[in-house]
């Protein structure tokens, strides 16, 4: 097992762990000597490839299961790559907190920072702010410049973020029930094609619908705005 952990990378009490969860194989024994072979090198290789890709260790488990239930690895891992893959293309932007206090003047403070970066919409590491998308961060810049207080704004940033998620986890209840764990699930080239083919499908949804509703909102905030000035003229 020293052996091992060596040729990975790893320490010994992780493989140890990996053992415990069964995402290792025990060695083949000869006598009171554990051997390890290439299996178990590239079975950890795999494990370590999954799990920079965000995959948690339960999960793991379950696709190396499958994989020992005979379904082709290549095959699992397509569904994997098919579900997985980036949504969102944003551009992230690093910046000092001395340049995110010029872009807000008087307007950003520490303890704000916080909560900001407790909401999940900012990661602070020291003094390096980070923002997940340079357009939404100049969006919010130019709500902030037409007069919209910061503290709204990020309220709204808050807000969004929560229905958003509530939104995607409805896309993919639909999908896990009704697409992977039905007819499509059981052909595994034919459901990574599926997927691919969802995926745009619910992004044009959401946009399409976001559209829609600004579009009733805008109307509904003009026929408001008229009636009022309608009801003053008389």
């Amino acid at each position: 097992m020293a052996e091992l952990a060596e040729a990975v990378g790893l320490p010994v009490r992780t493989l140890r762990y990996y053992q415990e969860r069964k995402l290792l194989p025990p060695p083949r024994r000869s006598g009171r000597i554990g051997l390890y072979s290439e299996e178990h090198l590239a079975r950890l290789r795999v494990i370590g490839g999954l799990l920079e890709r965000g995959h948690t260790l339960e999960g793991i488990r379950e696709l190396l299961s499958a994989w020992e239930q005979g379904r082709d690895i290549r095959s699992v891992l397509g569904i994997e790559r098919a579900v997985t893959g980036p949504w969102s293309h944003e551009e992230p932007v690093t910046m000092s907190y001395a340049d995110l206090c010029a872009l807000f003047p008087g307007q950003v403070t520490r303890e704000r920072l916080e909560a900001v970066a407790a909401a999940g919409l900012l990661e602070v590491d020291g003094d390096r702010i980070t923002h997940w998308s340079r357009r939404h961060l100049e969006a919010t810049a130019a709500f902030v410049r037409a007069g919209v207080p910061v503290e709204e704004v990020l309220a709204a940033g808050i807000e969004l973020r929560r229905r958003l998620d509530e939104m995607a986890a409805l896309f993919v209840r639909l999908a896990s029930q009704y697409v992977v764990g039905g007819p499509a699930g059981r052909d595994p080239d034919g459901l990574v094609e599926t997927i691919a083919r969802l995926r745009p499908g619910a992004q044009v949804t959401v946009e399409a619908g976001f559209a829609a509703a600004m579009d009733r909102q805008v109307r509904a905030e003009i026929d408001r705005v008229l009636g009022s000035i309608a009801t003053n003229t008389d």
